[in-house]
This record gives C-alpha cells, sequence and structure tokens, in this order.
C-alpha cells in the first residue's frame, strides 16, 4: 500500500502572533484563544486536547480527552485512575498536552506536571455528568481486554436496575488530574511556513520567560 501525501498543502493565513502583543502570563493567553476559536467556531469540540505520557513499557502513548476547566493553576481533565493513562502517570507524572485547532491555524504545546485533584472536585464533577456517562464509568474496566461489547452493555443494564432510584457516588478509581504547567508554546500558522512560535518558560522565581522561537 502506498499513498504519496506530497501535494497537500495549505497556506495559512489567517492571524500573527508577535511579543509585543503578548500578556505576561500564559494562561491569559490561553483563554484568548481558547474564548476566541469556541466563539466563532462553537459546533467544533474546542476543548479536545491531546494527552501525551510515557507507559509502562517506555513507550510514549496520545490519546485525545477533553479539557473540563483551567485556571491559573493549571488544565483539569477526568479519567479512570487505573487506565492506561493512569498507570503511565502515577509512575511518571510528567506529561505534554496539545491542542490544534485548525479552523483559527493555531497549536498550543503544554509541557506540564500532572497531580490529581481533590476530591470533593471529582466528586462534584461527577455529580454534575448525566446519569449515563456516570454508570459508564462505573462499568468500564478502561483500558482492560474485554471480551465483547454485549458484556459491556449487560454489565449496564444490571447495574442500571441495581441503582435505580438511588443516587450514584463517585467510584474511588475515577477522578480528576491537573496539569501544572512548566512550559506553553503558543504556534500561529503563517505564509511560506514561516509560522509564529511563541514560547513560555516558567522560572525559578514563578514568573514566565517569553522567547521567539524559529518556525
Amino acid at each position: 500500500m502506498e499513498k504519496d501525501l506530497g501535494n497537500y498543502r495549505r497556506s495559512y493565513e489567517r492571524f500573527e502572533l508577535l511579543i509585543k502583543d503578548v500578556p505576561e502570563n500564559p494562561m491569559e493567553l490561553f483563554q484568548k484563544w481558547f474564548y476566541e476559536v469556541d466563539k466563532h467556531f462553537s459546533e467544533h469540540e474546542n476543548n479536545a486536547m491531546t494527552v501525551s505520557t510515557i507507559g509502562l513499557d517506555g513507550f510514549p502513548k496520545n490519546r485525545v480527552v477533553l479539557l473540563k476547566k483551567y485556571t491559573y493553576e493549571g488544565f483539569i481533565f477526568y479519567t479512570n485512575y487505573k487506565s492506561e493513562k493512569g498507570q503511565a502517570i502515577e509512575k511518571n507524572p510528567n506529561v505534554c498536552l496539545s491542542f490544534f485547532w485548525h479552523s483559527t491555524e493555531q497549536q498550543i504545546i503544554i509541557k506540564g506536571k500532572v497531580e490529581k485533584v481533590a476530591d470533593n472536585l471529582s466528586d462534584d464533577y461527577f455529580e454534575s455528568r448525566p446519569r449515563g456517562s456516570q454508570l459508564g464509568a462505573m462499568v468500564s474496566n478502561q483500558s482492560e481486554i474485554v471480551v465483547s461489547r454485549d458484556m459491556l452493555e449487560s454489565r449496564l443494564l444490571d447495574l442500571e436496575k441495581q441503582l435505580e432510584g438511588k443516587e450514584i457516588e463517585r467510584p474511588g478509581f475515577w477522578g480528576g488530574y491537573i496539569v501544572k504547567p512548566i512550559q506553553i508554546e503558543f504556534w500561529q500558522g503563517r505564509p511560506n511556513r514561516l509560522h509564529d512560535r511563541v514560547r513560555y518558560t516558567l522560572q525559578s522565581d514563578c514568573n514566565w520567560k517569553i522567547d521567539r522561537l524559529s518556525p
């Protein structure tokens, strides 16, 4: 099988990113970019982000999850703590997040250290989820081999009957992580592949060093 993709080309010409225009704190720029892309392209799942971890086998692995909250402190998502990504995080808390918004020709790449959020935050978010999603989180032994989809659906039906009319509590193996950034790079597509790249690096005094990178 062979497919030549060499003629797949697109000229990026929407916006520019200049150091003179960026704030001192990268979270403020993240908020600005996210607000703009979500305002004009709200039909897209703009909170989808790639989480990269180093697995127990030593290989990096990427997967897409949904960002559920961001603050000055970092980026929060939720998952099964016993999943493949959860086990990888437990062994090595250094992770990378990335966003790509093709509609605005922008990327954001975030290096950081991840830790669990407080239990009450995980409880609050779990309670806000649709009941079906709550049950699904309890039924799935995420990342483990499953014999068939029929088995999953049978488990779900059994659990629905068991918990009918009852409040569903968050299982202890499911909850949130916060990625606290140490470096954030903002990438803006530009013509002739001379893209704008601005990198923020956290310093020991908790201020951010700002550099422009060659494309």
